[in-house]
């Protein structure tokens, strides 16, 4: 950053900024042989697991990042193996790690794999590892119809507005710099990150995007039982019909990039003390007082933040109070390092 402002002499330093923010993405957006080097990765998995007996009729299904479209060059890849569907998301967590031991026993067979961990007692089990050829890492879990669901909703999301794109790929990449993206370690998983981005959009001044119960009214989990063709087309449909209202609309919000990524980081500088009383709701898309809503009560969190498409779920639940002041003082760090630079 030092570069920029000593090297040109324009005033506009939001405009520097920008310019920053242009090269950092150049970094970290994904080529094509970066997206066709996770489809051949998801084809391999899925030759592996054709030739298992117990896995027969099983398919390999993408999701998360890079089913949004919201993955970096060097991000994970989340896939749900999707068992036989008269299974349904009913099947057990015994029947899940089951078959998660059958994926690694496969695995391990081939040769295909490095740096694995099964993960069975998560409340979504796991199995994790490392490509040998690919060099891509694997989450691995099973009839995860729910994460498939959301994360196409995500992408449509992401299609409304090409800079909400940018700007969850670089709040990623500072909340990692920021030892802040991890939680395993207490801190916010992408997720919600992706959510706090939302919120972000939902909320400035002429508002980037809807509240989300206008997009979708309802949860999409209660219509995962049972999941069909059908469930996914009408849920898509649904969407689509919404998201075509909600456009002509809306007023367009003339922000810079720069400008959303300083008054993101001025919107969440004092999370620690907001999240005491009050939670980021994305459905209503506002500022929810916790105590108003019985669904929260009695659940312990050191921040609140709903997840949508699962209501009342933290998608934060990870999150320690200990680094909840770490991620607000990461907030206010950044915040204050752009503001004194980027608005003078």
């Amino acid at each position: 950053m030092d570069y920029y402002y000593h090297s040109s002499t324009h005033s506009d330093r939001l405009g520097i900024l920008g310019g920053c923010l242009i090269d950092v993405l150049a970094e970290i957006k994904p080529s094509e042989s970066d997206r066709l080097k996770r489809l051949n990765a998801i084809n391999q998995l899925d030759n592996c697991l054709r030739n298992v007996q117990t896995l027969r009729g099983a398919a390999v299904k993408p999701f998360g990042s890079f089913v949004s479209n919201l993955y970096t060059k060097w991000g994970d890849l989340d896939v749900s193996v999707q068992l036989d569907t008269t299974l349904g998301t009913s099947a057990s967590k015994k029947v899940k790690n089951n078959a998660l031991r059958h994926i690694k026993k496969a695995l391990h067979a081939y040769g295909l794999t490095h740096n694995v961990q099964f993960i069975p007692n998560a409340r979504v089990p796991l199995l994790i590892f490392q490509s040998n050829y690919y060099n891509v890492s694997f989450d691995v879990s099973i009839n995860n119809h729910l994460g498939i669901m959301k994360s196409k909703i995500i992408l449509w999301i992401s299609q409304m507005d090409e800079r909400f794109r940018d700007m969850v790929l670089l709040t990623k990449e500072w909340a990692k710099a920021q030892g802040i993206n991890d939680p395993k370690c207490g801190t916010l998983n992408s997720y919600s990150l992706c959510l706090l981005i939302i919120f972000h959009f939902q909320t400035c001044e002429n508002p980037i995007l809807p509240p989300l119960k206008e997009i979708f009214h309802g949860n999409i989990s209660d219509y995962v039982t049972g999941w069909t063709f059908i469930s996914e087309q009408n849920i898509e449909d649904v969407c689509a019909a919404n998201i075509r209202r909600f456009r002509p609309h809306r007023r367009r919000n003339q922000s810079s990039l720069a400008q959303l990524l300083v008054s993101f980081f001025h919107k969440f500088r004092n999370i620690r003390d907001l999240a005491t009383e009050y939670a980021i709701c994305t459905y209503t898309g506002g500022w929810e007082r916790i105590s108003s809503h019985a669904k929260w009560a009695n659940k312990p969190h050191s921040i609140l933040i709903e997840d949508p498409f699962e209501q009342p779920e933290n998608a934060a639940r990870a999150v320690g109070l200990r680094q909840l002041f770490e991620i607000s003082d990461a907030f206010t760090d950044a915040y204050n390092k752009l503001s004194s630079s980027a608005l003078q």
